[in-house]
């Protein structure tokens, strides 16, 4: 099966499983995926994840992360969409929640926060935002 949004579904699945309060989300993986897992790993909004192949594919296991019961990942939405890019120079970045979320950047240096991004001063399509 084939999605037209592989980042909107996993955004989805991340917080259909966090609605639920599971420990972890299992999702086809991709290094797209990995990416943005390793930077939200990083930035302390979940646990851990790994990869294992299963049946010739490959799944990426995320571990979600709660504090006093509440998931540490309030808001998790998809900016730049396949319909509609959205594209941003290093100079017009948003920042989210006043600097207490981040952005997810990919950018040609590769994918990282709009921290990073900033600093590097490189510009590039904003995947999403967290917070």
């Amino acid at each position: 099966m084939s999605l037209s949004d592989p980042i909107g579904d996993m955004i989805a699945r991340v917080k259909n499983a966090q609605a639920r309060n599971h420990k972890k989300v299992d999702l086809p993986s991709s290094n797209f995926k990995t990416k943005i897992a390793d930077i939200l790993k990083n930035e302390g909004f979940i646990k851990d994840f790994k990869i294992s192949n299963e049946n010739n594919k490959s799944i990426l296991s995320m571990e979600l992360k709660y504090h006093s019961g509440n998931p540490v990942i309030s808001a998790f939405e998809r900016v730049s969409k396949p319909g509609r890019r959205i594209f941003s120079s290093a100079n017009g970045l948003p920042k989210i929640n006043n600097g207490l979320g981040i952005a997810i950047i990919s950018t040609p240096k590769g994918v990282m926060t709009d921290i990073d991004a900033r600093k590097q001063r490189v510009g590039g399509e904003i995947i999403c935002k967290v917070f």
